[in-house]
């Protein structure tokens, strides 16, 4: 098997990195880094699962809704980021989410996002969650767009 450039690896991984940081202390949006024409992929048999085919359809139909469910003094973001591999276009990020719902209960949510970069950004994504959790929270909450 052939190894992947060791600079485009590390370039990818930085990439992957600061976006998820940036996220994580609530001063960047992790779509900052999706491509417009990225395809994402959910997993499994969550309410969300199914083939989005660019970012904006991914924001509109999953990010923007999931958002909507939490308080903005607690919105979801990484809490933990167990992991970040790469491996030339390649970023895989294992990390823990945490958020508090606009019904007062908290959720929580362990992730994993394989994620094919191209010039810096994520052009095709993969992500596998807990689907029992998710849907739980998407039936339990309805979003509110203006609770701020």
């Amino acid at each position: 098997m052939e190894r992947a450039d060791t600079g485009e690896t590390e370039v990818n991984r930085a990439a992957v990195q600061k976006a998820f940081e940036g996220w994580q202390n609530g001063t960047h949006s992790i779509t900052e880094i999706f491509a417009p024409e990225m395809v994402w992929r959910i997993e499994g048999h969550s309410l969300a699962s199914k083939l989005y085919s660019s970012k904006q359809q991914f924001i509109d139909e999953v990010l923007t809704p999931f958002g909507e469910r939490f308080k903005s003094t607690d919105k979801f973001r990484p809490i933990r980021i167990r992991s970040i591999n790469a491996d030339g276009d390649i970023v895989i990020v294992l990390w823990d989410g945490r958020g508090t719902a606009i019904d007062g209960l908290p959720y929580e949510n362990s992730y994993a996002w394989f994620m094919k970069m191209r010039g810096g950004m994520v052009v095709d994504g993969t992500a596998f969650y807990d689907s029992i959790s998710f849907n739980d929270l998407w039936n339990r909450v309805t979003p509110r767009v203006n609770e701020r």
